[in-house]
């Protein structure tokens, strides 16, 4: 039996204002080439397979495009939903794709034997029982008690999900004594498997991972889940191995959903069920969009594009996307224009540049020794506001409503005015800088205000008791 674990498609994902249509119609493509090449019995999808509850109408092609492309090739496909995804949306088409092969599973609601699925291989034989189990709600599996604290409601939201674990696992071993009994088999030879999406304790994430929260619980302790030959978990992007066990994986996103998993070799996992044995093989999965980032001062980023080889390979219709980040010790009022410069005649597209300054990380590092009660209510305020890159933000938001402008090709773009380069980030970065330093100053004024009230207040009454006396 040979199954293959994905996760994480974020079908119909925007990035900085860029469709990933392409990547993702490359992937599914190069998915199905796989189940070819390694005679795959099953793929499961653990969860997150669109990008947001409301998909663009193309992603969902995509997603029906390989459903029919899967049939005739004696494969079982096994969809879980994440927290991404719509339970309504998963479900609309669910007892259609029942017809084709495919389990749809978006939600742990409603009767827990359709989540014990027998998948079989290529001889129609049962090869493996999955406990097939997606984002987990708390409304699912949880009734709210009047009274609980925090602590008794994490503590009973994480033993609710480690019992439907162990409910779902019982039914497996059912169903297994069942199959065996009817096969003449050996129990012990069918394989369970289990799936899941959320966050076990432990785990490395990316940019691009939002936090789950399932209700008061931040993660799931390994422990919790039930003794399965392989557990095929989705949410986290990069792909890793959990508590330090080999059969409990996150497969990671096929794609880079950030720029900071382009050091993370995508791939999905294939899983094979040998007599007893099960050996399980990473598969790379390649890059279909050119995408790179370069730091360091002026001097060496213009080094690093002109040696760059993902920037030299690149073609107009497929141009390199660019994470830029500028350490810089002075202000550049105009840093996107002498970027944009460096990248002329070049195949490359800026979707995020950064600026590091160097004082505020200097500033910060003189004062980290310091203990807080040396400190006074403005010299934290000063140090919390050094953290925050203004400049960054307001460069991100104008590259974003350019590329917007420029994907839609809006006529408002065609009959507006030139920007200004000379000065658009430093004037807008310094005015919303000197709001937030307006604000804390009335705030301090207003707190000085009441401890003078209060003060003549106990002044006054003092005096009051003292004339009474």
């Amino acid at each position: 039996m040979k199954i293959l674990h994905t996760s994480d498609w974020h079908l119909g994902q925007s990035f900085f204002t860029k469709s990933r249509k392409f990547e993702h119609d490359a992937f599914l493509k190069w998915l199905l080439t796989e189940v070819d090449t390694h005679g795959i019995d099953a793929v499961i999808v653990a969860g997150d397979v669109f990008d947001t509850g409301t998909p663009p109408s193309y992603a969902r092609e995509l997603y029906h495009a390989f459903i029919g492309a899967l049939q005739g090739r004696q494969c079982t496909l096994v969809v879980l939903g994440g927290n991404h995804d719509s339970v309504s949306v998963l479900n609309e088409s669910k007892s259609l794709l029942k017809y084709l092969n495919s389990h749809v599973i978006a939600s742990t609601f409603g009767d827990s034997a359709e989540q014990v699925i027998a998948l079989k291989n290529s001889t129609d034989e049962v090869g493996a029982i999955l406990c097939a189990v997606p984002f987990i709600r708390p409304k699912d599996v949880l009734v709210s008690t009047a009274g609980q604290s925090a602590i008794d409601k994490r503590h009973a939201l994480g033993e609710a999900i480690k019992q439907h674990y162990a409910m779902l696992y019982q039914q497996a071993i059912a169903l297994r004594h069942s199959i065996a009994a009817q096969t003449q088999r050996q129990a012990e030879t069918i394989p369970i498997v289990a799936t899941g999406h959320l966050t076990a304790l432990g785990v490395s994430q990316s940019e691009s991972v939002r936090d789950i929260y399932i209700g008061t619980l931040e993660g799931f302790d390994a422990g919790g889940f039930p003794p399965a030959d392989y557990i095929a978990l989705g949410h986290i992007h990069r792909p890793q191995k959990v508590a330090k066990t080999e059969h409990i994986r996150y497969s990671g996103s096929p794609i880079p959903l950030s720029f900071d998993e382009l050091n993370t070799q995508k791939q999905v996992v294939m899983v094979e069920f040998t007599l007893g044995q099960t050996a399980i093989t990473p598969i790379p999965v390649p890059r279909f969009q050119a995408m790179e980032v370069i730091k360091g001062d002026l001097a060496n980023i213009e080094l690093a594009i002109n040696n760059s080889s993902a920037i030299a390979d690149a073609t107009e219709l497929s141009p390199v996307w660019l994470c830029i980040e500028v350490e810089t010790q002075d202000y550049l009022t105009d840093l996107q224009q002498r970027i944009q410069t460096l990248l002329e005649g070049k195949n490359a597209e800026i979707l995020q540049l950064k600026r590091v300054r160097k004082s505020a990380t200097k500033s910060l590092s003189e004062t980290k020794n310091r203990q807080l009660s040396e400190l006074s209510v403005k010299e934290v305020f000063e140090a919390r506001l050094a953290l925050e890159d203004f400049d960054s933000l307001e460069v991100n938001d104008s590259l974003e409503r350019e590329n917007s402008l420029e994907r839609e090709n809006s006529p408002e773009r065609e009959n507006s005015p030139e920007p200004d380069e000379s000065t658009p980030t430093q004037a807008s970065s310094t005015n919303r800088k000197a709001r937030i330093t307006h604000l804390f100053s009335e705030a301090v004024e207003r707190v000085h205000a009441n401890d003078e009230d209060n003060d003549a207040t106990a002044t006054s009454n003092k005096a009051d008791k003292e004339q009474a006396k």
